[in-house]
């Protein structure tokens, strides 16, 4: 059984290891090219006289599109680190820091993000739990015998899921 700390991991959380999101990032620059190649096209329109509203209505929604794009890269970033930071104090992350699973961390943070932001198959993909069997030998210090978390304990029915808390220390 490993022990771990009540009080948690202290200090800075580890620096990010994943690339900005590359399909989110793309869908984005897709989205901006169009917003710019329906303006030209709005312009020469414009320009010859001839009739600019179907031209407008497209234009309103690859702006539209554009706008979301650029709004859920923001939030996602900012939830990132957000996420990233928090988790790096629970008493999980000196394990995860003595393991080297700055990346399956950080694949969790990725996915919890992204099904958060509406992308609900996100929770489905690989790398977005992080309850593995070596978590269900981790017991909290100072925790009054209870294991961390207490679902993970023998005889749990249902399949665990990382839900991160600190247990008090016993005192």
């Amino acid at each position: 059984m490993t022990r771990l700390p009540a009080e948690g991991r202290t200090g800075p959380a580890p620096r990010w290891p994943l690339i900005p999101d590359v399909v989110l990032t793309t869908r984005k620059k897709l989205a901006d090219a169009k917003v710019q190649r329906l303006e030209y096209d709005l312009e020469v329109a414009q320009d010859e006289n001839r009739p600019t509203g179907p031209i407008e209505r497209k234009l309103d929604q690859a702006r539209e599109v554009a706008a979301i794009m650029a709004a859920q890269l923001r939030e996602q970033r900012k939830l990132e680190a957000s996420l990233w930071k928090d988790l790096w104090t629970l008493p999980q992350a000196v394990q995860w820091e003595r393991l080297g699973w700055t990346r399956d961390v950080a694949q969790y943070v990725r996915h919890k993000v992204m099904a958060e932001l509406g992308d609900l198959d996100a929770a489905r993909r690989p790398g977005s739990g992080l309850t593995g069997s070596a978590c269900r030998r981790w017991r909290c210090c100072g925790c009054a015998g209870r294991s961390w978390p207490t679902r993970l304990r023998r005889g749990a029915r249902r399949r665990p899921r990382l839900r991160v808390r600190s247990l008090p220390a016993a005192g």
